[in-house]
């Protein structure tokens, strides 16, 4: 397809999926239907490089990507892999992925392309100062946002609680492995929220992951002083982040 020079692709890389779009950065549209592969089992990092190049490939793309992987991103270097083959551990993605597809390549920590996608055209499109997106599922993701600028790889549901971790006791997952009710879970969600509001004072948190869907029958069980509010590019956060993050470098 041919490309204008705020078009960029934008890949989000999951555990179940690889999925893709172009994205016009100036607006966040996303300008064609999503493509979805499965990511390969086990997923190593020869087999989903392909799979990326056959992303690209769908699209005839030849320009700039983005690329969101579930993991730390420093300098486009993986430095984590929760699910995902450890061989992509001390990998240079960009250089990886640019090698497969001829694009140029910015990798970014999944969470973070939420991050960045939800603070230019979701829920904190309109605010000043910093939020922090959480996204609630296997465990708890985090982007922290001043006012449009990324700090990046935060990792806070890895914060200690008691004698275990935030995303241990607060994840969607936590939630079904221990059956709670949406009252005992969200209490445990609330004293989450409570240790990174007295760690760091954000403006604004915002609720990803799949269980945001339900925002509405849960908020009002969240007692803390900072704003909540529910995320709102849903499937789509990961592909524009990505393709905004690239931009922006």
């Amino acid at each position: 397809m041919m490309q204008s020079s705020t078009e960029v692709l934008g890949i989000d890389i999951g555990g179940s999926g690889m999925k893709a779009a172009p994205v016009d950065v100036s607006t966040g549209e996303m300008l064609a239907d999503r493509f979805r592969i499965k990511t390969p089992k086990p997923a190593e990092p020869a087999a989903m490089v392909a799979v990326a190049a056959e992303l690209a490939a769908h699209f005839d793309w030849t320009g700039p990507i983005g690329i969101a992987f579930p993991g730390v991103v420093q300098n486009n270097v993986i430095r984590t892999a929760a699910n995902v083959s450890k061989d992509w551990i001390g990998v240079d993605g960009a250089q990886l992925f640019s090698t497969a597809t001829g694009c140029d390549i910015r990798m970014v920590n999944d969470a973070d392309a939420a991050g960045v996608a939800e603070a230019r055209f979701g829920a904190a499109r309109d605010e000043s100062g910093v939020s922090l997106l959480l996204t609630f599922g296997t465990g708890i993701g985090s982007a922290l946002i001043d006012d449009t600028d990324l700090i990046p790889n935060t990792e806070l549901g890895h914060l200690p609680m008691g004698t275990t971790t935030g995303e241990e006791l607060a994840s969607s997952r936590a939630k079904d492995r221990d059956d709670l009710s949406l009252e005992t879970w969200a209490v445990l969600v609330t004293n989450y929220l409570r240790l990174l509001e007295d760690l760091l004072w954000p403006d604004l948190f915002i609720f990803g992951g799949g269980i945001s869907r339900d925002f509405n029958d849960f908020a009002h069980l969240l007692d803390v002083r900072t704003p909540v509010r529910a995320a709102e590019m849903r499937n789509n956060a990961g592909i524009v982040g990505a393709a905004l993050h690239r931009a922006a470098g």
